[in-house]
């Protein structure tokens, strides 16, 4: 509730201000601290005892006290060497935020989010570069000029060497693969797109450009004011009903609004007198633009909507579970909007289906690849980043090598939480099986399906953070998660003889 307020959603909600809010949420964590203190010594139950550990946990990171020393929005407090990795990852933050939303360009400011949708629409080569160049200031103030000890490889340092399990380590247990493992998959769905293209290189700032044929024959199709129109029809017709949800809406841009897109809860459900109180989520995005690449973060944000509502259990397990499959769910339906059928029944028109899948792909891809780099950096920290990244992109995406420039530097996720990348490359295996496993449970669900959130809810969404996602998911798939649905789908053009990269048309 406090951040929604705080984010400037609304200042006050159901008759209570930021300060109410504040003193309710005090009171409550006080009264819950008392009574878990109380069951210190009390024997409870297996099922119990796992929720008083899980409730102690929870109060724990709530108490967890602001970095001191860091001014909110200071660049420069990132490039202090003295600070440790909690102080460094909030200062990197807070700077990636600032500058992403400030980005000049022909003379006008423009946020990070609408410059990366901008490279998939302009014609002009040369504009196209500037553009891409405009995010300079942001990869300087992030990575220096790659030396050493830059902030973001002083980070990256720092996060190798903590303890516990790392985003990768717990991306590889959702899937129940080891970490090298998951990093051959990785290598072996890159060499997938490799086999699939030609020989053609291409600038790095052309790249969007030359995979976004279909969102540019779309655009007219999608008016900024349609986005949520189009999207919740597509949900109404899977089962889902996001208006009777409650689902509450804060998409408008704003200045010092987030950089990245977002789902949260604003109220979790419960059980009180025998009757189920919903969820309430919120959907937090920036859009000027009417596109198929916004409509599909529209979508994918409305999956985290869709799943949390669909939780039924105690308060406790009323929650997000592993972060891998929570990210892989809300793509389910987003890769829909990438099929020709679905584009001509909402959209009343349709782009190709190499197009098409030219769009889904080569997106989906630059996730894998940045899933790599991470996988490739926290292994071996003292690489340069640069060169990282740029070997991944010239051999596997045929981009030509720009080593001069930190242009993997386009997601704040790099710096939030290093290793977190993994979650939307590997991701991308565990949504190509779900998608796969529905599909053969229900039938198609590319123009709708009313059986589809009613069979998710129940066969995965419904028990949120209490069962254990690997095993939900073999029990799902009735075998270990492979990427072989994911690879089966990057052949589909291939198998035609048409290649997912190749000359502008």
């Amino acid at each position: 509730m406090l951040g929604a307020i705080d984010s400037g959603l609304f200042t006050s909600y159901r008759g209570k201000n930021r300060a109410s809010w504040a003193r309710e949420s005090a009171a409550r964590r006080k009264r819950l601290g008392g009574q878990l203190a109380a069951l210190a010594h009390v024997e409870l139950s297996g099922p119990d005892a796992r929720v008083a550990k899980l409730l102690r946990e929870k109060l724990a990171e709530l108490g967890t006290p602001a970095v001191a020393g860091v001014a909110p929005g200071r660049c420069e407090d990132a490039s202090r060497k003295d600070l440790d990795y909690p102080a460094l990852n909030q200062a990197l933050v807070a700077c990636f935020t600032g500058i992403a939303n400030i980005l000049q360009f022909e003379g006008a400011t423009i946020d990070r989010a609408s410059a990366l949708a901008q490279l998939h629409q302009i014609a002009e080569p040369a504009r196209r570069k500037a553009l891409f160049l405009a995010f300079l200031p942001l990869w300087q103030a992030v990575n220096g000029e790659d030396a050493a000890d830059s902030p973001y490889r002083r980070l990256v340092k720092l996060a190798a060497a903590r303890a516990g399990e790392s985003p990768i380590d717990a991306a590889a247990r959702t899937v129940g693969a080891t970490r090298g493992e998951i990093e051959a998959w990785l290598v072996q769905i890159l060499d997938a797109w490799r086999a699939a293209g030609d020989d053609r290189m291409v600038e790095p700032w052309d790249y969007r450009f030359e995979i976004g044929a279909a969102d540019r024959m779309l655009a007219g199709r999608i008016p900024l004011d349609s986005l949520l129109a189009i999207d919740h029809r597509y949900y109404r017709d899977l089962g889902v009903d996001l208006d009777a949800l409650g689902v509450l809406y804060d998409v408008a841009p704003r200045p010092d609004k987030s950089s990245v897109a977002y789902t949260d809860f604003l109220i979790r459900g419960r059980l009180r007198g025998g009757r189920w109180e919903p969820t309430v989520a919120r959907v937090l995005a920036s859009y000027r633009h009417g596109t198929l690449g916004a409509l599909n973060e529209l979508v994918h944000e409305n999956g985290h909507a869709a799943h949390i509502s669909a939780i039924r259990n105690r308060p406790v397990y009323v929650d997000w579970n592993d972060t891998l499959f929570v990210e892989a769910f809300a793509d389910v339906p987003a890769w829909s909007l990438y099929e020709p059928a679905w584009q001509q029944r909402y959209l009343g028109a349709a782009a190709t289906e190499r197009d098409s899948l030219r769009a889904l792909y080569g997106s989906v891809l630059l996730d894998v690849a940045w899933a790599l780099f991470e996988c490739r950096m926290l292994r071996a920290p003292d690489s340069d980043p640069n060169l990282v990244w740029t070997d991944i992109t010239s051999y596997y995406l045929r981009i030509t090598p720009h080593p001069e420039f930190a242009w993997w530097l386009a997601r704040v996720q790099l710096v939030d939480e290093p290793g977190y990348m993994v979650n939307y490359g590997l991701g991308a295996v565990v949504t190509a099986e779900l998608r796969a496993r529905t599909r053969e449970a229900i039938g198609s669900f590319d123009t709708g399906n009313p059986r589809w959130y009613a069979w998710l809810s129940n066969a995965l969404l419904r028990y949120g953070s209490e069962r254990d996602t690997p095993t939900l998911l073999r029990e799902l798939l009735g075998r270990p998660v492979s990427p072989q649905a994911l690879l089966t789908e990057l052949h589909r053009m291939a198998a035609r003889g048409q290649p997912l990269i190749s000359a502008a048309d």
